[in-house]
């Protein structure tokens, strides 16, 4: 059974569905649907819909807590030299951020799915034991982002 997470995000992302690139909701509405405070509708939306996933969000307080979703999309000569500088701005990564940015290059088509699992296969942590796994990950990743960038 997905938790009351999965059932916002799902319940969110469907709203997307439709075609629309930005969503509009408020997160007193969202937290009441749900039968959830306010505040779980504030981690759903920082670990869910964060730029790493491809989504801008922006929220204001007060008057019923407006929330405006912006999904971004960019093509590869965009999204992977951002993406190479946002690494060189960390010093570890871990998996499920990884696999996150992953998610997004498969849906704005710059990898294929059956790319997208090989990719997080190759970053997982099974496949990189070694005391600085997230660190060797983030070496590792930024690598594969300029293998697709020469392509």
């Amino acid at each position: 059974m997905a938790n009351i997470s999965d059932s916002i995000e799902k319940f969110i992302l469907s709203f997307f569905d439709e075609g629309d690139d930005s969503v509009q909701l408020s997160r007193n509405e969202l937290a009441h649907y749900f039968k959830v405070s306010p505040s779980q509708i504030n981690y759903v939306l920082t670990t869910r819909f964060g730029v790493d996933r491809g989504y801008y969000v922006e929220s204001r307080r007060g008057g019923g807590g407006f929330i405006m979703l912006v999904r971004v999309s960019q093509d590869k000569e965009e999204l992977l030299p951002a993406l190479i500088r946002q690494l060189d701005t960390v010093d570890e990564l871990t998996f499920n951020k990884t696999a996150d940015v992953v998610d997004r290059l498969e849906r704005e088509g710059i990898v294929t799915p059956q790319e997208a699992d090989i990719i997080k296969s190759a970053v997982s942590d099974k496949a990189l034991q070694s005391v600085a796994v997230e660190n060797l990950r983030k070496n590792v990743f930024r690598e594969i982002l300029i293998a697709l960038l020469r392509r």
